[in-house]
């Protein structure tokens, strides 16, 4: 493994770690990883893929959130 490989790897386990939101942070780790690794492949660009990929993982955890949310019953409804 390459030493920018690692440090970018390292970089992006620590802002998960740091991540406040749950939901946030499981949508920045999982995209964040692929973006890493993406952007690697794609000409040596880990760190940005990773921080894209962080963000639009945040960015469908945030739809995925709202979206069962609006799923939800109501409480005073009875089926």
């Amino acid at each position: 493994m390459n030493m920018k490989l690692s440090a970018s790897l390292f970089a992006i386990a620590a802002l998960a770690v740091v991540s406040t939101s749950q939901a946030e942070a499981k949508g920045c780790i999982k995209g964040a990883v692929v973006g890493g690794v993406a952007g690697h492949y794609a000409g040596h660009h880990g760190l940005l893929g990773a921080a894209a990929g962080c963000l639009y993982g945040r960015h469908q955890a945030k739809e995925q959130a709202r979206q069962q949310q609006s799923q939800a019953p109501v409480a005073g409804d009875k089926m």
